[in-house]
Order: C-alpha cells, then structure tokens, then sequence
C-alpha cells in the first residue's frame, strides 16, 4: 500500500514537471532572439584540454594514432584545445562565457542521475528533472518544455523549432502535442515552398541507405537547420547534434574528435550567420551545452550511464547578447543542465521559465536583471 502512495506521488510530481509557475500573459518578451545548440556526450575533458594522449594511444579506440595527432595534439592543453576547437577558444573564449573546466574549480552535471540523453534532454528544455524519464525510448515527454510554452504565446507562435540529428527528439519536445517544429533523424523538409538546398537535401536523404537509420549526419542537420533559418527565420532554434555521442558510443575517438571539430565549425558558421542578417544582429543569444558526459578514463571514455563515473560531468558556453565577456570560469562554483531553460526564460524577457538558472552576475543590461 506504501509502494502504490510513493508510486502516485512521484507520478503526480511528474506530471506536474515543467509546467510554468506562472501565465503566459504575464510575461512581457523581449526582443531578443536564442539559439540553443547541443553537442551530444560530448566530454568536458576534450573541450577544455583538446585530445587525450592515453585515448590517442589506445588501439582499440584510435585507428590511426599517427594521423589524428597531426591534426589535434600538442603537448601544450591551450594549443591542443584550440586546434580541436578554434571557434570555441577563439572567439567564445574570448567574447563569451565556459563553464565546466573541473580543473579550474568550475563544475557542471546533469541533475537526473540518469546520465543518458532523453533525461538530459529533458531537463535541459524542462528546467527540472523527472524519475519517471529513465531511458531513451521513444515515448512522448509528459513534462511541458520551454520550446512548447514559448510557441504558444503569440509572440511565439510558429517561430520556434527544433533540428535535430538523433530522431527521438519528436518524443523528447513532444511534437505532437507541443506544434513546435521538429525536423530529426532524416526527415524531410516538406514545409512551404522548398529551395532548391531543400529539395537537393529531400532527395539525398530518401536514399534507401538511410532508411532505418535513427541518427543523420550533422553536417544534414546543419545545412536543414541553415536553410529554416534564412527562410523563416525563427525567434528560438534548436539544432541538435549528434555525431560525438554516435562514434563515442562506437569507441572511435579518431572519428569523435572529427565530429567536434566539424560541431566547432557548425558553430562558427551560424554565428557568422546570424551576424549577416539584420533580424539576429546584435540581439541573438547562443547557449551551447551537452546532454551528459562520459567515463573519465581510457577505459570507459566510449560509455555513460547510471554506474560509470564522469557521466554527469558537463559543461555550458553562452556567446552574444547580453553575455559578459568573461571567458573561461574559474573559482569553485557549481550548474546543472536545468538552468538552461530558466536562462532563456530569463535572455527572452519570459519570467515563467526564470527560476533555475546561471547566475545574473554572468549577463548585462537592466532589462536581464527586470527579468527576475
């Protein structure tokens, strides 16, 4: 009889989950436009200090050690992580913010002690975390997230949307109830008249090759995403990517290492993006993140979950308006994933959504600090 109360409860608590605090006619947005883009079971340790010589060494995770090293090791960890990622350390380094350098006393982890991506997916666009979201199977999400109660105000309605790689997104943002856009996996676009990049995109990807095929390439992802954007551009975007997490998942950390550097340029390309077209200039906001870590040793680099260590170690980076120039944080401090969606409730001007998030110290402007 105990079980079946506790049972109950946490399903109440559950579906309760990320609804707003309050309506959406209280809050009064900005001008602001977000872009939120994810990099899935990407580890902090290659974010912060470039390729990991044991991993380089390994045979089993590294084909061709001698090649992959030309290309990103230095015995130096600020050279190593530049070439690895030259956007990041270049540019958001120096404009932006990072978080989660455990090295330097900044720590971040998933709050769901899950470690796995429907979870951190979910608590990352929920603002909260749920016992009951336990695994990535293709089940529609219960919790509301930010992406479904920001596209149901009319200052929001039909522009925002999600692109993603992985196709269990649908599931996680709920597309069916929610009307957000979702493209994922190898989806179509069949929205409107298509360009001729679409059209070419609809083609390549009806190949019979990627039939069954859960997860497409992040360089489709990008260019789906790219397209939406010159042609709608949406005030909120998504864009989901998922090659680190596919090759780490295949302990190929040669390839890993690839998809983080070609993750670095889809970034930097957006960026350049966003800054050409007039709507986004100067008031775009880029929050990039991951959905877990992964082990922290040679060993278990390729794995994460539940029982292996280093999984719930992550990592946050915000770049353009708004954002203090700080850099890389240092100093003990400690986030979690779920302020992601209370920090563009609080960017958006949207208070509902404006509970849990990163520190105001970290932005600039009365109209973040009326926010709260």
């Amino acid at each position: 009889m105990k079980l079946i109360f506790v049972l109950g409860l946490l399903v109440l608590w559950s579906k309760g989950l990320g609804h707003a605090d309050g309506k959406a006619e209280e809050d009064k947005p900005n001008g602001n436009k977000v872009f939120i883009i994810t990099l899935d079971g990407f580890r902090w340790q290659e974010l912060f200090a470039g390729a990991d010589s044991t991993i380089l060494s390994d045979p089993e995770s590294t084909t061709d050690s001698s090649y992959t090293k030309a290309l990103y090791w230095h015995r130096d960890p600020s050279v190593r992580r530049e070439k690895l990622m030259p956007f990041v350390w270049n540019v958001i380094a120096k404009k932006g913010q990072l978080f989660g350098n455990r090295k330097l006393g900044s720590h971040v982890n998933t709050k769901n002690f899950y470690a796995v991506s429907y979870p951190g997916y979910n608590e990352i666009f929920t603002g909260g975390t749920d016992p009951l979201v336990s695994s990535n199977k293709k089940i529609k999400n219960a919790n509301v997230n930010l992406l479904e109660y920001l596209n149901k105000m009319p200052e929001y309605n039909n522009q925002v949307a999600s692109f993603t790689s992985w196709n269990v997104f649908p599931y996680i943002l709920n597309e069916e109830r929610s009307k957000v856009h979702v493209n994922s996996g190898y989806e179509p676009t069949i929205q409107g008249e298509l360009s001729r990049t679409q059209i070419a995109l609809n083609k390549l990807q009806a190949q019979p090759q990627f039939e069954d095929q859960h997860e497409r390439s992040d360089l489709l992802t990008f260019l789906a995403a790219r397209e939406y954007i010159l042609k709608n551009q949406p005030k909120v975007m998504h864009i989901g990517l998922g090659g680190t997490d596919s090759y780490g998942h295949q302990r190929k950390y040669d390839q890993y290492l690839k998809e983080a550097n070609q993750a670095d340029k889809i970034i930097a390309d957006l960026w350049s993006l966003v800054q050409s077209m007039p709507f986004y200039r100067g008031n775009t906001t880029f929050i990039i993140t991951t959905d877990h870590g992964r082990g922290n040793k040679k060993d278990t680099w390729f794995k994460h979950g539940l029982l292996v260590s280093g999984s719930s170690q992550t990592w946050i980076m915000m770049l353009g308006k708004g954002v203090k120039a700080l850099g890389e944080r240092s100093g003990k401090s400690q986030l979690y994933q779920k302020y992601i969606a209370g920090t563009v409730g609080y960017l958006l001007g949207v208070k509902s959504f404006s509970r849990h998030m990163l520190p105001v110290t970290c932005f600039e402007g009365d109209q973040y600090l009326a926010a709260n």
